[in-house]
């Protein structure tokens, strides 16, 4: 871990600390994707709005939270947390989890969708100088805020989370009394499938894989924060903070959602950023597109903060002779350079990548949560390994079939309920991590006996 800056400064303590440190985690979750995707899933659902919600609500504020319980279950971070699967395992996984969330997607989102959104409209320039000059800027400050990284707490939850805050409600406020009501019929997966189709939504926010990454922050701040704190206390003070951040997600999620739906001819957009940049240009006027863009910026680099800090953070774990620091600032000038060029590349394998993960992080999560109270009266190893070996096997299987190679497989999957809606992944992790779980019976009878 990075060491505490010489000249000590004054951190807030109990209350004061788990509403920053909440505020801080709201504001690292909610980056462009969060901001984007519930107005297109709040036009497309139409009529079927309130399922497709619910289903988003699972997918993006539900799981972070658990993934949240699971980081203060384990103590420490996705390393020693997926660790449980094996060394090569632990190590992988969490390296691709810091890589897709940071320098090589997630982070250089930030900037693109930060200039594309709130810059280039105002300018009327997409060049690449123009593009380069603001990134420079962008990641700069970013650098800036995230050097310190026991500062962090105080950078987001004191200041910039609250005017993102702020300017969402007045945005939600403004369009939810300015816009006429509008009911129309859902259309593309939200006709049939509503909930699965808004939770996949809610995947694509990043946020629970994102969670197992903020986790470290979270748990470093309590216990920087409160003079060590550990056990029982770091558990209900992290899961505490993870609720509140949870509620104040989902309070926005659907706000931005009954904008997609509340607001003319919503399902002709193809974006959810045009969509809200119209509802503010329609409730504020020229206005209106000075809030979306400060919006849009503050929303943005509260993540990238938290990024940059957090894969700085791992790495340093993970290579300890490499400072934080310099890990900092290699990724922010990755970050600067894909954002500065463009994302083209980077987006078109940015679905997969996530398709891949999810099942892997998810399984992690679950598997952690319940089986944490054996840990005081049996070894649960193969309940672990089992268990996320066949997820990781069968998310692999899944996404090479997307690609259209080994199409022969698919027939031998498609036994498995819910393998057409990119779920058939559960049933057969369920039943290896039971299968691994009879096996820890009977290895730890053979101890006791």
């Amino acid at each position: 871990m990075t060491q505490t800056a010489t000249t000590q400064t004054k951190r807030p303590q109990g209350m004061g600390l788990l509403i920053a440190t909440s505020l801080t985690l709201f504001s690292m979750f909610f980056g462009a994707g969060n901001l984007i995707f519930p107005p297109i899933m709040g036009a497309n659902s139409g009529s079927n709005f309130n399922p497709a919600m619910i289903g988003f609500l699972i997918g993006g504020v539900a799981l972070p939270v658990i993934a949240i319980i699971a980081i203060a279950l384990s103590g420490t971070d996705l390393r020693d947390l997926s660790g449980r699967g094996g060394k090569a395992f632990g190590i992988t996984f969490s390296c691709m989890v810091y890589l897709s969330i940071g320098a090589f997607y997630a982070l250089p989102r930030t900037g693109a969708v930060s200039f594309s959104t709130a810059i280039a409209p105002i300018i009327h320039s997409t060049s690449f100088m123009s593009s380069m000059i603001f990134n420079a800027l962008f990641f700069g400050v970013a650098l800036f805020l995230s050097w310190n990284p026991r500062q962090i707490v105080n950078h987001l939850g004191k200041i910039l989370t609250p005017v993102l805050l702020v300017l969402l409600v007045l945005l939600v406020f403004l369009s939810l009394a300015k816009l006429p009501p509008s009911e129309v019929a859902p259309v593309g997966q939200y006709v049939h499938a509503p909930l699965t189709a808004g939770l996949f939504d809610g995947y694509m926010t990043m946020d629970s894989i994102a969670a197992l990454a903020f986790g470290i922050i979270v748990v470093a701040s309590f216990d920087q924060g409160e003079g060590g704190i550990s056990g029982a206390k770091l558990i209900r003070r992290t899961s505490a903070a993870g609720l509140i951040a949870g509620i104040l997600l989902g309070l926005v999620y659907v706000g931005l959602g009954l904008i997609g739906h509340v607001i003319p001819g919503g399902q002709n957009y193809t974006d959810g950023a045009t969509l809200l940049a119209d509802a503010s240009h329609i409730t504020m006027g020229t206005a209106g597109q000075l809030v979306f863009g400060l919006i849009v910026l503050t929303a943005c680099m509260t993540t990238a903060v938290g990024l940059l800090a957090a894969t700085s953070e791992f790495f340093e774990r993970l290579l300890p002779k490499i400072t934080y620091k310099m890990w900092l600032v290699s990724f922010t000038i990755i970050s600067f350079v894909l954002a500065s060029f463009g994302l083209s590349t980077v987006l078109k394998v940015a679905v997969p990548i996530i398709t891949f993960l999810y099942p892997i992080a998810i399984s992690i999560v679950f598997i952690t949560i319940l089986t944490h109270p054996l840990h005081y009266s049996m070894q649960v190893r193969w309940t672990f390994r089992l268990g996320v070996w066949v997820a990781s096997i069968w998310s692999f299987l899944t996404t090479v079939i997307s690609f259209g190679t080994l199409d022969f497989i698919a027939p031998l999957m498609a036994w498995s309920p819910g393998q057409d809606l990119q779920i058939g992944w559960i049933l057969p992790t369920v039943v290896a991590a039971l299968i691994g779980f009879m096996i820890d019976l009977v290895f730890s009878k053979r101890t006791h006996v």
